[in-house]
Protein backbone atom coordinates (compact mmCIF):
# COMPACT_ATOMS: atom_id res chain seq x y z
CA UNK A 1 0.00 0.00 0.00
CA UNK A 2 1.42 3.08 -1.00
CA UNK A 3 -0.01 6.58 -0.10
CA UNK A 4 0.76 9.35 -2.68
CA UNK A 5 0.94 12.85 -1.23
CA UNK A 6 0.20 15.82 -3.73
CA UNK A 7 1.62 18.47 -1.46
CA UNK A 8 2.84 19.21 1.71
CA UNK A 9 1.46 22.41 2.34
CA UNK A 10 0.05 24.97 -0.34
CA UNK A 11 -0.39 28.65 0.00
CA UNK A 12 -2.76 30.39 -1.61
CA UNK A 13 -2.41 33.54 -3.89
CA UNK A 14 -3.66 35.95 -1.42
CA UNK A 15 -1.11 34.24 0.95
CA UNK A 16 1.75 34.78 -1.06
CA UNK A 17 0.90 38.33 -1.70
CA UNK A 18 0.92 38.76 1.92
CA UNK A 19 3.97 36.67 2.58
CA UNK A 20 6.10 39.03 -0.01
CA UNK A 21 5.03 42.04 1.04
CA UNK A 22 5.75 41.14 5.08
CA UNK A 23 9.21 39.85 3.71
CA UNK A 24 10.10 43.48 1.91
CA UNK A 25 8.74 45.57 5.01
CA UNK A 26 10.64 43.96 7.70
CA UNK A 27 13.49 43.75 5.94
CA UNK A 28 14.00 40.02 5.47
CA UNK A 29 16.82 39.14 2.32
CA UNK A 30 16.41 36.00 0.36
CA UNK A 31 18.24 33.67 2.37
CA UNK A 32 14.86 33.89 4.60
CA UNK A 33 12.06 31.59 4.02
CA UNK A 34 8.96 30.76 5.65
CA UNK A 35 8.98 28.22 8.63
CA UNK A 36 5.23 26.31 9.70
CA UNK A 37 5.71 25.06 12.81
CA UNK A 38 3.12 23.36 15.54
CA UNK A 39 3.68 23.53 18.76
CA UNK A 40 1.52 22.42 22.08
CA UNK A 41 -0.78 25.36 23.21
CA UNK A 42 -4.36 27.08 22.77
CA UNK A 43 -7.56 26.22 23.98
CA UNK A 44 -7.48 22.78 21.63
CA UNK A 45 -4.21 21.52 21.98
CA UNK A 46 -1.90 22.31 19.17
CA UNK A 47 -1.12 25.64 17.58
CA UNK A 48 0.02 26.62 14.50
CA UNK A 49 3.13 29.47 14.10
CA UNK A 50 4.71 31.64 11.14
CA UNK A 51 7.88 33.05 10.79
CA UNK A 52 10.73 34.04 8.36
CA UNK A 53 13.83 31.46 9.06
CA UNK A 54 17.32 31.37 7.86
CA UNK A 55 18.07 28.16 9.44
CA UNK A 56 17.40 24.94 7.97
CA UNK A 57 18.66 21.48 10.65
CA UNK A 58 19.61 18.14 9.15
CA UNK A 59 15.62 17.08 10.22
CA UNK A 60 14.11 19.96 9.14
CA UNK A 61 11.84 19.26 5.73
CA UNK A 62 11.71 22.23 2.55
CA UNK A 63 9.19 22.17 0.08
CA UNK A 64 8.22 25.12 -2.53
CA UNK A 65 5.15 26.42 -3.55
CA UNK A 66 4.05 29.78 -5.38
CA UNK A 67 7.94 30.45 -5.35
CA UNK A 68 7.95 30.79 -1.41
CA UNK A 69 10.40 27.70 0.49
CA UNK A 70 8.85 26.34 3.09
CA UNK A 71 10.23 24.99 6.07
CA UNK A 72 8.67 22.31 8.43
CA UNK A 73 10.58 20.86 11.23
CA UNK A 74 10.04 16.69 11.49
CA UNK A 75 7.39 16.88 14.52
CA UNK A 76 5.51 19.16 12.68
CA UNK A 77 5.89 17.37 9.48
CA UNK A 78 2.55 14.70 9.96
CA UNK A 79 0.21 17.82 11.70
CA UNK A 80 0.60 20.03 8.25
CA UNK A 81 0.20 17.13 5.23
CA UNK A 82 -2.44 18.40 2.96
CA UNK A 83 -2.83 22.01 4.72
CA UNK A 84 -3.34 24.99 2.86
CA UNK A 85 -2.39 28.44 4.28
CA UNK A 86 -4.62 31.51 3.35
CA UNK A 87 -4.39 35.04 4.20
CA UNK A 88 -7.82 36.53 5.28
CA UNK A 89 -8.21 40.37 4.87
CA UNK A 90 -10.90 43.35 4.84
CA UNK A 91 -13.27 44.27 7.54
CA UNK A 92 -14.18 41.04 8.90
CA UNK A 93 -10.77 39.29 7.85
CA UNK A 94 -8.35 37.62 10.09
CA UNK A 95 -5.10 37.53 8.83
CA UNK A 96 -3.11 33.66 7.96
CA UNK A 97 -5.39 30.87 8.01
CA UNK A 98 -4.54 27.13 7.97
CA UNK A 99 -7.19 24.82 6.28
CA UNK A 100 -5.89 21.84 7.43
CA UNK A 101 -7.81 18.22 6.41
CA UNK A 102 -6.45 16.62 9.45
CA UNK A 103 -7.91 19.32 11.85
CA UNK A 104 -10.88 17.37 13.42
CA UNK A 105 -11.25 20.36 15.63
CA UNK A 106 -10.66 24.45 15.91
CA UNK A 107 -11.09 26.83 18.36
CA UNK A 108 -13.46 29.43 17.89
CA UNK A 109 -10.38 32.06 17.33
CA UNK A 110 -8.87 29.90 14.31
CA UNK A 111 -5.51 29.62 16.27
CA UNK A 112 -5.70 26.28 17.70
CA UNK A 113 -6.70 22.82 16.42
CA UNK A 114 -6.53 19.37 17.59
CA UNK A 115 -6.43 15.99 15.95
Amino acid sequence: FVKIILFMIKISEKAVLRLNELKITEKYNSDFNLRVLVKGGGCSGLMYDLKFDNQISDTDKVFEDAGIKIIIDKKSLFYLIGTELDFSDGLNGKGFEFKNPNASRTCGCGESFSL
